[in-house]
């Protein structure tokens, strides 16, 4: 029985210490803030690297770590792991070549450019045994995991309408190129709209049918910069909204069941205390502001309440440990590539709608 015992607790202590060598394809904002506070704050995680085009800035925060001159090299390093963090254009190239090298994968929002090719980077992970995860990140906001536990405990009864807004006042052109000029994966409604549309996706999947308004509202920009979709379920709609002419910003949740209402601002502070450089912990990180709170307005056992709640705590750890786990263990990724199709199908959907001006079936 000792020898039983003593054999499952090796077993244990080496997929707690088992590494998984991660490299990044870009360093960038994205790969500064977002990944590698991560990579190197989880212990299964050894971050070996980024592929650097032009400024070689990661040995400035990771001097033992290598800068890689091109994907072809990094790929020939010994990696287990590759976060695709580049342009949404290049996302369904590059972690085809990840896959085919070989490597697990990570793949940022938007997934791809179109269903086909989505469909076509799950369909390979699946014929190479590899594990291919979304980087959806806002599943593990702060104020969504409130979102999302108030529904999931039926605190308002049946849902009757929902309207999410990922919302800024920022009527200024970005400085990067490849998110104002005219491409495959530019513009709105592939950057701020795959968070609100994993969302919905993940609290309600899939509609039925999809209408949408895609609009330019700024000055001289070429690309899409606000959105209105309307996901069509059978006894529910859910509203979806993004722009940058939102100075007094709205409820960035707002759902309404036959029993109650909840109210809640965005207020999760993960994103701007990585922007400060602040580094991530398992205890007092993504607790947001009091002043933050949702307003929750129902019927409970017959009393009515009318109060502010307190807010969940957030952290971007539970992606990256839903990763390694399902590397190590062999368990299902925390946002699988078959979630990343069906936020296209909803993106492919909403930009017929918007030409056709008319609901589109899924």
């Amino acid at each position: 029985m000792r020898f039983i015992f003593g054999f499952y607790n090796s077993l244990f202590d080496y997929y707690i210490m088992q590494k998984i060598k991660t490299a990044l394809l870009s360093y960038g904002m994205s790969g500064k803030v977002f990944h590698a506070p991560f990579l190197t704050f989880h212990p299964g995680f050894e971050l070996t690297g980024s592929w650097e085009r032009s400024k070689k800035v990661i040995h400035l925060d990771f001097p033992k770590v290598k800068s890689y001159e091109s994907i072809e090299e990094l790929l020939d390093d010994d990696v287990d792991l590759v976060v695709i963090n580049t342009p949404v254009a290049t996302h369904y190239e590059y972690t085809k070549k990840v896959l085919q090298a070989g490597k697990h994968a990570i793949v940022e929002k938007a997934f791809t450019t179109t269903v086909a090719e989505a469909q076509e980077l799950l369909a390979l992970a699946k014929e190479k045994r590899l594990k291919l995860a979304v980087f959806q990140n806002r599943r593990w906001d702060s104020d969504f995991k409130t979102v999302q536990k108030i529904i999931f405990d039926e605190l308002l009864g049946e849902i009757v309408e929902a309207e999410f807004h990922f919302d800024r006042f920022n009527p200024l052109l970005s400085p990067k190129q490849h998110k104002e000029t005219i491409n495959c994966g530019s513009g709105i409604l592939k950057d701020l709209g795959p968070h609100i549309i994993d969302q919905a996706l993940c609290l309600f999947g899939l509609p039925r049918s999809v209408f949408a308004d895609i609009r330019i509202t700024r000055k001289n920009s070429l690309v899409d910069d606000y959105i209105d979709i309307v996901l069509y379920y059978p006894n529910f709609r859910v509203r979806l909204k993004a722009g940058f002419f939102v100075r007094e910003a709205n409820p960035a949740y707002v759902i309404h069941g036959k029993k109650g209402s909840f109210l809640k601002p965005r207020g999760d502070v993960q994103e701007d205390e990585l922007k400060l450089a602040k580094k991530p912990n398992l205890t007092t990180w993504g607790t947001e502001s009091i002043e933050k709170r949702g307003l929750l307005h129902t019927e409970i056992d017959g009393k009515i309440i009318n109060e502010m709640i307190p807010t969940l705590q957030g952290n971007y750890y539970d992606f990256f440990e839903g990763v390694y786990d399902s590397i190590v263990n062999d368990s299902i990724e925390p946002v699988t590539a078959k979630d990343g199709v069906a936020v296209m199908q909803i993106i492919e959907a909403a930009i017929q709608s918007s030409v056709q001006r008319k609901v589109i079936d899924l």
